[in-house]
């Protein structure tokens, strides 16, 4: 049943939600060749795409024309920092706004990215009217420029919380059903296109403390880490197994993981980022495990997919109950402590189309 406790999932109320829109699209030769250089043509793209954000109600965007994937942060200070594969733009929803462009001057890059920042109190709730602000923006940018080139919009949304928040004090929780995206926005009257694929999934951090370090010792004397990284591998998908959880990732290679699914990406890799791709709708087990055994990392990173057959008709609430639980039990194995902390647990929804 809808209401059974079973289908709601218990969060924090001081989880944090974020959500942002990446659009993509790849200016045509002709419409490059109409400009006197590439730069002239960026600012005009830029121009009349933040003429149309103020006009459609959309405070903080970002266009990036350097082939550098953006990342985004919650942070109380508003900064963007860059590597040489990212982007990482730190913000807090309730008060940061800009409109801003980023790319290498005379240097034309593969793609063009619109990224669209969620601003505001109640994101989850007003997630749908954000999305529509959005598609009437990109609409109004091609009209205001002429062309007809095909936007990939990637719609992202996140929950952030502390999995021990009541062991540290706050007990208040709200009871999430986590309905797929796309039925949440049809009854929002936003129209997302027949033809789209969708994808949820979590993921948690735990950072190699000197407690943890001291704890597996024994694992780690040796001249490289095999013996620690076999053991966390072997002790995290035992745990996905008994949870019956099919599909997870463990990476410790000092890469970011990023999760797609493989009917859009293959599984790659570069010196920053780790693509991790997942076939949703198989029910094979699909366990991926990438570390590096001469280096010890800052972090170990976790990934936990959600099939195709989790999505219930009330929503996610079972399989993200089934997901804390594993978590918890492995925290436990790796005698973690709740008191001193943190171990953030992100549930995160994404859906995308072309348009």
């Amino acid at each position: 049943m809808a209401s059974s406790s079973s289908n709601r999932v218990y969060i924090p109320t001081n989880a944090r939600n974020n959500q942002y829109i990446l659009a993509e699209f790849k200016p045509s030769d002709e419409f490059v060749s109409s400009f006197d250089n590439i730069d002239s043509c960026y600012e005009r793209i830029a121009r009349k795409l933040f003429l149309a954000c103020e006009e459609n109600g959309l405070y903080n965007v970002h266009m990036i024309a350097n082939d550098k994937l953006p990342i985004t942060r919650f942070h109380e200070e508003s900064y963007c920092l860059q590597t040489e594969k990212q982007m990482l733009f730190f913000y807090n929803p309730k008060y940061h706004e800009a409109h801003k462009f980023y790319w290498q001057q005379g240097v034309r890059a593969k793609k063009v990215r619109l990224l669209f920042l969620a601003t505001g109190d109640e994101l989850r709730a007003n997630a749908a009217n954000f999305h529509n602000k959005v598609q009437k923006t990109l609409h109004d940018l091609k009209v205001n420029l002429g062309v007809e080139d095909a936007f990939k919009i990637r719609d992202h949304q996140h929950l952030t919380y502390d999995l021990f928040a009541r062991v540290k004090g706050h007990k208040e929780t709200y009871g999430y059903k986590l309905r797929s995206l796309y039925p949440r926005y049809e009854a929002r009257k936003c129209e997302i296109p027949a033809e789209h694929t969708e994808m949820t999934y979590v993921t948690f951090n735990i950072p190699m403390t000197r407690a943890l370090k001291t704890q597996f010792q024994h694992l780690l004397e040796d001249e490289h880490y095999t013996q620690f990284y076999s053991f966390i591998e072997d002790k995290f998908f035992s745990a996905c197994g008994y949870k019956q959880i099919s599909q997870a990732a463990f990476i410790a290679d000092g890469r970011l993981p990023l999760v797609r699914n493989s009917k859009i990406d293959k599984s790659a890799q570069n010196s920053e980022l780790q693509k991790l791709s997942f076939d949703i709708c198989s029910e094979e087990t699909q366990y991926k495990a990438h570390w590096d055994k001469n280096q010890l990392v800052d972090t170990l990173h976790f990934v936990v997919v959600a099939k195709a057959s989790d999505n219930k008709d009330v929503g996610y609430g079972k399989f993200m109950n089934n997901v804390e639980s594993m978590i918890r039990g492995l925290s436990q194995t790796l005698e973690l402590s709740a008191q001193r902390q943190a171990l953030n647990v992100r549930f995160f929804q994404h859906i995308s189309y072309n348009a």
